[in-house]
């Protein structure tokens, strides 16, 4: 019989039952028992909703507080000194503590840096490493949820990450060193963990190591073959569990290594299939990644049996099916979805509708298709309905990509002659300060989107209460003395699905939660057809904060990049297709923005990094058209207004030539987490345009004092022109309560003064 199981499961919960404990726990509003619990449940109930989709493994280690790469850090014991860990088992307060900045003793210090899985919209806590590192087995965390499995009769197969992605992954904190010397301490533990799981009665563990599908250094590859021929446990099967694209020149390498079975990600890189049958040992179980874990579409279950088909008669039982990486990346369920049409719902397929899915195609190659007909037959009706779909396809939209030449993404001038101009038009001062755009989503502001959705209110009542949360925040920052402001964003839910719910081409979900981060979780919006703009979508709310103010206020949008990278993309033609038609419709919004006087306008690429492939030889054309996009909505506008871009929680060092070609007259980036490490490649590029390398970490409860401000301003001064640097947080402040903004923002504006008063020197 073909083995079916699943590489994880949304830990979050279908009504983000976790997020809600977990922000309750850390306003004191529930206890740690009590906390305890609800993971207990959630646990138990997602188990078993894996088990009743009939797989035989149902993973274990996808569950976290936070982070699956930082609970790893915490099992091994690598707590970086700062948090104060008196060792011992760890909990989950430290845990927290990582990630959101405190010590054991609850005094404040820096939080964990925070950096993209892969290429995908999750974060995760990048592990920190020092020379002559230790490590020592330091959390029961994954033996106890073994355990909670094992009692409801679940086979468990227990997921962590590898040894060599996990290195790869983290960064040296204290010295320059090779983080591979490692090697020799970490092991040890990491046996000391499956010889544990084989006490428990495990039989297979996934380690996963998707390291290997990005180009690795040669002294990388070696390890990989020297550390899985010295790590060999007894009595536990290893399945090496690759995702997120081909093995490439590492498909040899994956081979040989002596682990009992290989997973790779077959829906995003089926063109491997061959060579794998090919190389793959006799003894060694494939297990085929066929159902795409990072996109909701409903599979193509014919097209995807005929690549199993081929396989099994290779293969035999020693091909195992399963989801191509964790469920991690799509929604839970969409039984419980009630925002979308019954025509678009028909082509989906949420966490759930994926491991019916796997249970369909292991029947099939068991007991043939006509055992599971009436599946193939609807999966069947419902891909042909959605190509024929007259709601897909927009004569219009095709018409104006005809059009699309490059003189419509050049500026007039270039930026040495448009600064000028802004200059003379918005007379700022040295070191202007401003925010990224958005500022607390009060329980106010909440109930009043919620009352207007529900139909409690209506659009008059509405647009009065919106008016009047956005004439406060002006007054606030006007009270601040901040320089730019902005309108607050109070209308707006989320920064990709707000604009999402006036694009058509666009579908929004109820509730298609996912996790970005920690408690964070996000709607990501489905592109299921050719994207316009039928109207303007923010110009009025600009407009009128503008009215309330003599200082000018940014017009706030989300770049076309982004909102392609942070929503559930069509499958059914380039990326960078759909990416143009995105680009010009939002090129409608910014040249409106500019016909109602509004003098700078904001155009977030918060992910434009994030969208880079995983292959080196693939980023230029990745990047061109990223940055093609981005100008093709920008370069509308006169040279006097400002265009901004804002990027957070991403390495920009490999990429800054590219975003420089973007020609924002102003870029603002996350620093502070790294300490304005990030603007250590300015030191060899010069990099030609404004920059605001952000001063406050809003993803922390801490507030920056004005002398840390100082500190981090003056150390990008070493890099940038004084004349070209501004003063603003890492991003949007939605997330946040209005005492502690005010708070750092006041001493933001503090700094600036105070540094317009004696401007540090270069060099």
């Amino acid at each position: 019989m073909t083995i079916t199981h699943n590489q994880g499961f949304p830990r979050i919960g279908a009504r983000r039952e976790l997020k809600r404990s977990v922000e309750a726990y850390w306003r004191g509003d529930i206890d740690r028992d009590e906390l305890e619990q609800v993971g207990k449940t959630l646990r138990a109930h997602h188990w078993t909703l894996q088990a009743q989709a009939g797989l035989d493994l149902v993973p274990v280690g996808d569950f976290s507080w936070y982070d699956q790469v930082l609970d790893l850090s915490c099992l091994l014991g690598a707590i970086p000194s700062r948090f104060g860990h008196p060792g011992g088992e760890v909990n989950p307060d430290t845990v927290f503590g990582m990630a959101r900045g405190y010590a054991h003793d609850g005094q404040p210090t820096a939080a964990c840096q925070m950096t993209k899985w892969f290429d995908t919209n999750y974060h995760y806590l990048v592990p920190e490493f020092r020379s002559g590192q230790r490590f020592a087995l330091s959390s029961s965390q994954l033996f106890e949820h073994v355990s909670e499995v094992q009692t409801l009769g679940y086979a468990a197969k227990p997921v962590i990450l590898g040894p060599l992605s996990y290195l790869w992954l983290g960064k040296c904190t204290e010295g320059d060193f090779d983080r591979l010397e490692l090697l020799d301490a970490l092991l040890p533990v990491y046996g000391e963990i499956l010889n544990r799981l084989g006490n428990q009665g495990v039989e297979w563990v996934q380690i996963d190591e998707p390291a290997l599908v990005l180009d690795l250094p040669q002294a990388w590859k070696n390890a990989f073959e020297s550390v899985y021929s010295r790590w060999q446990p007894d009595g536990v099967k290893r399945l090496l569990a690759t995702y997120f694209g081909a093995l490439g020149d590492n498909l040899d390498l994956a081979c040989r290594l002596p682990v009992d079975g290989l997973h790779v990600d077959i829906a995003r890189a089926p063109e491997q299939l061959d060579a794998l049958l090919d190389r793959l040992p006799p003894y060694k179980v494939l297990s085929a990644g066929i159902v795409d874990g990072r996109n909701i579409w409903r599979t193509d279950l014919d097209r995807a049996l005929a690549r199993l088909e081929r396989a099994h008669h290779r293969l035999g039982e020693r091909l195992w099916l399963a989801p191509s990486c964790s469920l991690l990346h799509v929604p839970v369920d969409l039984a419980t979805e009630t925002g979308l049409t019954r025509e678009i719902k028909r082509w989906l397929a949420f966490a759930v509708q994926k491991l019916d899915e796997i249970n369909v195609l292991g029947r099939a190659l068991d007991a043939g298709r006509d055992t599971v007909a009436t599946a193939l037959s609807e999966a069947r009706a419902a891909i042909k309905a959605r190509h024929c779909s007259t709601d897909v396809h927009r004569n219009t939209v095709r018409k104006r990509l005809t059009e699309v030449d490059d003189t419509l993404a050049q500026r007039n001038r270039p930026y040495p002659e448009r600064a000028p101009l802004q200059r003379a038009w918005l007379k700022l001062p040295l070191f202007p300060t401003t925010t990224i755009g958005s500022f607390p989503q009060t329980p106010e502001i909440r109930a009043t989107r919620r009352d207007y959705r529900l139909g409690a209110i209506d659009a008059d009542e509405y647009q009065t209460r919106m008016r009047a949360q956005i004439a406060d925040m002006v007054q606030r920052q006007e009270a601040l003395d901040l320089d730019v402001l902005v309108h607050g964003e109070p209308e707006r839910n989320d920064m990709v699905e707000y604009f999402a719910g006036l694009l058509d081409g666009f579908a929004c979900t109820t509730n298609g939660w996912v996790q970005s981060y920690g408690s964070r979780c996000v709607k990501p919006p489905i592109i299921y057809g050719d994207v316009e703009r039928p109207a303007p979508m923010t110009v009025e709310w600009i407009r009128f904060a503008q009215s309330c103010t003599d200082k000018p206020v940014k017009g706030m949008l989300t770049g076309p990049v982004t909102m392609l990278n942070w929503s559930f993309v069509r499958d059914d033609q380039p990326r960078a297709r759909t990416c143009t038609q995105i680009a010009l419709a939002l090129r409608d919004e910014v040249l409106d923005l500019e016909r109602a006087g509004i003098r700078i306008i904001q155009i977030d690429e918060a992910a434009l990094r994030e969208g880079l492939p995983l292959r080196r030889h693939e980023w230029q054309a990745y990047l061109d058209r990223a940055v093609h996009a981005f100008r093709l909505c920008a370069a509308g506008v006169a040279d006097k207004t400002q265009i901004h871009t804002h990027m957070c929680y991403s390495e920009f060092n490999d990429i800054i030539t590219a975003i420089a070609k973007m020609d924002a007259d102003v870029i603002t980036i996350e620093t502070s987490r790294s300490d304005m490490k990030l603007l250590d490649v300015f030191e060899d590029f010069e990099y030609p345009n404004e920059i605001g390398p952000g001063v406050y970490d809003i993803h922390s409860p801490n507030v920056p004092g004005v002398d840390e401000i100082i500190r981090l301003m003056a150390k990008a001064a070493r890099r940038i022109p004084v004349e070209r640097l501004w003063v603003n947080p890492d991003c949007g402040l939605k997330t946040r309560d209005w005492p502690e903004v005010e708070k750092a923002l006041k001493h933001m504006s503090e700094a600036a003064a105070q540094l317009r008063a004696m401007p540090p020197k270069p060099g």
